[in-house]
């Protein structure tokens, strides 16, 4: 039997350094994360030099003790890959050189990949890519792409302000929840009433592909003065009427926006796609309006190196491969 080719795959684009190694198409054979969730938790957010700081720390180990894993020895891979962007430009630094460096010395093809490729590509992982209409979701970006297949994108439309996932960290910022605030935000609205507070749906008859969550963030800030925010019950209230104020526009564009391009598939990735209550939604409307729905499994969803090593693998068996001249790009969009 012929067996694929060996990506050994790198992302460090904000504050979790990750290594993956995978068989093409999508057999997974090691992968190791080491999260600086503890570091920045005190800061209430990512602090870059920090981060850059602990990637040159981590990055060396991570790859290692990802070798011994899948069994493997460094001469035995086959590509290099790395997040070229978008990410914060002195992490992207690190894993990007790291593994330019690691093709170079070893004379292997090197593939420079798009973050949002990754995600994009993830529900697909370990199987061809479908076309479909694919709601990224994360703390930096909320998008909805035509996917034509893989490599052919047609941007729908995308957040004009606040991402979904950047207006759940503020809001949680605001109620002083731990960071990061999207997870904490869903386990207390679990026990609380959406229907208690009346926020704004931005956008949500736009009739456009585009979202904003910048007025919803404020119009929670401006309703925490007149709440006792001492009350467990009231804060449970307000992030379940915010997650639902959220889901609400996600869900009903993502939905509008397949059935305008005749797409009979929807994707959801990016760690905003783990929230439950998003989850719970979009099955139901992919079911009451008879389209297939493929979620990323939720070890895909958050910054993870097997997404990046997935969307290389898929690029390397097309013959692609990245010149060593290519660069980091922080703002680097999807589609040009």
């Amino acid at each position: 039997m012929i067996r694929g080719p060996v990506v050994l795959a790198i992302e460090t684009s904000c504050d979790e350094t990750a290594v993956a190694i995978l068989r093409a198409p999508g057999e997974f054979l090691a992968g190791e994360i080491a999260s600086q969730i503890d570091l920045h938790n005190r800061f209430g957010g990512v602090v870059p030099e920090v981060a850059s700081r602990n990637h040159l720390l981590a990055l060396r180990p991570s790859i290692e003790r990802a070798l011994l894993k899948a069994g493997a020895g460094i001469a035995g891979i086959d590509a290099f890959a790395a997040t070229a962007g978008p990410g914060l430009a002195t992490s992207l630094m690190i894993g990007f050189s790291a593994a330019k460096g690691l093709a170079v010395g070893l004379q292997k093809p090197f593939i420079a990949i798009n973050h949002l490729e990754g995600h994009l590509l993830s529900p697909f992982f370990g199987g061809p890519v479908d076309p479909c209409v694919a709601l990224v979701v994360s703390g930096g970006h909320t998008m909805l792409v035509d996917v034509r297949a893989a490599g052919d994108y047609r941007l729908l439309g995308q957040t004009r302000d606040d991402a979904a996932g950047e207006a759940f960290d503020k809001v949680a910022k605001l109620l002083n929840l731990p960071y990061p605030g999207g997870p904490e935000i869903d386990r207390l609205a679990r026990s609380g009433d959406s229907a208690r507070f009346t926020l704004p749906r931005s956008m949500i008859d736009s009739r456009d592909d585009a979202f904003s969550f910048s007025g919803l963030k404020t119009a929670v800030r401006y309703l925490l003065p007149k709440i006792d925010l001492n009350d467990p019950q009231t804060i449970a209230d307000l992030c379940a009427s915010f997650q639902e104020a959220v889901v609400d526009v996600l869900v009903e564009k993502t939905i509008a926006a397949a059935k305008r391009c005749r797409r009979s598939l929807v994707t959801v990735s990016g760690g905003v796609s783990c929230n439950s209550r998003l989850r719970d939604r979009i099955r139901a409307a992919c079911v009451s309006h008879g389209i297939e729905l493929r979620l990323a499994d939720p070890a895909l969803c958050t910054d993870n190196a097997a997404m990046i090593a997935f969307a290389a693998a898929v690029r390397f068996e097309k013959g692609e491969s990245s010149p060593l001249t290519a660069e980091i790009s922080p703002n680097l969009p999807l589609v040009p």
